[in-house]
């Protein structure tokens, strides 16, 4: 058995319901990088095991994506007071900060627009720290540095994110993680990868869960 201690979360599509503005967003910057726009279920390859693979497919280079994520992240910025927190998340969060876990954020986007974010539906109180890390292609190795700079016990943290990328990054990690199917990845994709926990409404992020994944460990 093992206790967990902390709670660490991504934040665009796990906490706020982000996803499609970020996807506007690509496509309105991408003509200015020679790159296709993503319609439909294309989305879903944002979250594919080689996401570089696919993105050849619609002219975003690894250098391009690197000064895309940098422009998006600005451009987000201007809305992260019209993007709301996902319905219900509230009411988890602080069940759980007063059940005694800490929580984190660990995150791609700017420490900035995060704090903005957490300010506008007053939560700041919530989360004991925010990291901003340029992680597309390592939150595995991101987390491990974010793990010794806040001095985390290693062995009791669970993660919470919507992507594949999290799962395969977690499980590299050797960190559990609960995936979220509301956010980019879909529920059966995420289901193929055997996170620890998978859960449809936020209502089940609850210290009843926690307390279950501690004792399966």
């Amino acid at each position: 058995m093992q206790k967990i201690r902390y709670i660490l979360f991504d934040f665009d599509g796990t906490l706020a319901d982000s996803v499609d503005t970020a996807l506007q967003l690509y496509n309105k910057v991408a003509p200015e990088y020679n790159c296709k726009p993503i319609h439909g279920e294309a989305r879903e390859l944002l979250s594919a095991k080689n996401p570089t693979r696919y993105f050849k497919e619609y002219g975003v280079t690894p250098f391009k994506l690197f000064l895309l994520v940098f422009r998006i992240r600005r451009e987000l910025g201007k809305h992260m007071l019209d993007i709301p927190l996902v319905h219900g998340m509230e009411k988890s969060l602080r069940n759980l900060q007063q059940a005694g876990y800490k929580l984190g954020i660990l995150t791609s986007n700017s420490k900035k627009n995060v704090e903005q974010f957490l300010a506008h539906n007053q939560l700041n109180d919530l989360f004991n720290f925010v990291y901003s890390g340029r992680h597309l292609f390592g939150k595995d190795k991101i987390i491990k540095t974010l793990i010794k700079k806040e001095k985390l016990f290693e062995g009791g943290i669970v993660y919470v994110g919507d992507e594949t990328r999290d799962v395969l990054a977690m499980k590299k990690a050797h960190i559990p993680i609960i995936s979220v199917s509301w956010g980019l990845s879909s529920a059966a994709k995420l289901a193929t990868l055997h996170p620890e926990a998978l859960i449809h409404q936020p209502e089940e992020l609850n210290p009843e869960l926690i307390l279950h994944m501690g004792n399966s460990l």
